[in-house]
């Protein structure tokens, strides 16, 4: 029995994992090499990690860019070298005597489009060579910052024990938006210092954490671990327009179709639902970015 190879899976990625230790189990449940994943989460980091297997590898990088939501939790006092629990503690200032108020004030600053820098022990790569590895040999790194929006910044509770303050919150934003470097600066704004404790990604687009499942999950199932085939894929990131089937033909050797006036990038698909192509509009034209049918 063939089961189905190209499309989508939304994993709640376990903490302890990187994404590539994530990408390289689910290479052995499928039973594929062609696998990818649509946004890095840090090994401390739990939740929505949305993997591409065969030809939905190709989908990844519409994935990569959407909008993405977190449940965080922010610990004021201290400052660490990673901006993350998993750092050694670089400074300590009691934070005890801050108000409610005063956090909650800091952190609507961060509301909007913001200028962001990136954690120095990050995936960017500096001169061909990964921030992280720099800062593990000794080196200063000092990243160019970034303009990010975040659109929803909530706090949920705080909590005091002795000098340090843990503020729990809810976060959407931008692609590349580091949730750790806004505990950093939140820190810095309140001259406490501060970091991540914990992360969950909860929503990537339109791939909430309801529908994700677990490695363990994903294992039972083996080799059909894609819940999202083609179609359906499409469908949950794109616009969807159905071709003729001349308009098929057309797209399968890379050619353009008429406009249909649609807000690209969107999915063509046939009239029996196989995906043909992601196409955006342009110079009058439905110009295919990616062909998936091709002839």
């Amino acid at each position: 029995m063939r089961w189905r190879v190209d499309g989508l899976v939304v994993v709640d990625k376990p903490g302890g994992m990187t994404s590539h230790d994530v990408v390289a189990r689910m290479r052995r449940l499928a039973r594929t090499r062609r696998v990818g994943h649509g946004g890095t989460l840090d090994p401390m980091a739990t939740g929505v990690l949305v993997i591409g297997v065969g030809r939905g590898t190709k989908l990844l990088t519409y994935v990569t860019g959407a909008t993405k939501s977190y449940d965080g939790t922010i610990r004021l006092g201290q400052a660490t070298v990673t901006d993350d629990a998993e750092g050694d503690v670089t400074a300590s200032v009691p934070a005890g005597h801050l108000g409610d108020d005063e956090i909650r004030a800091a952190l609507a600053t961060f509301v909007g489009r913001i200028d962001q820098v990136p954690s120095s022990v990050s995936a960017i790569k500096v001169n061909g060579e990964r921030a992280y590895k720099k800062v593990r040999d000794g080196e200063a790194v000092t990243l160019a910052a970034r303009r990010i929006t975040i659109s929803r910044l909530d706090v949920h509770e705080i909590r005091r024990d002795g000098d340090l303050v843990d503020v729990d919150v809810s976060v959407s934003c931008s692609s590349g938006t580091y949730i750790r470097a806004i505990a950093r600066d939140l820190g810095a704004r309140l001259s406490v210092g501060g970091h991540l404790t914990a992360l969950r990604r909860t929503e990537v687009g339109g791939f909430p954490l309801a529908e994700a499942l677990t490695l363990e999950q994903l294992e039972e199932r083996s080799p059909d671990v894609v819940t999202l085939p083609m179609p359906d894929a499409a469908r949950r990131c794109f616009p969807v327009r159905e071709a003729t089937p001349d308009e098929a033909r057309t797209l399968s050797h890379g050619g353009p179709l008429d406009r249909a006036g649609i807000d690209g990038p969107y999915a063509v698909l046939s009239a029996e639902g196989t995906l043909l192509a992601i196409v955006s509009e342009r110079d009058g034209k439905a110009r295919p970015e990616i062909v998936l049918a091709p002839a």
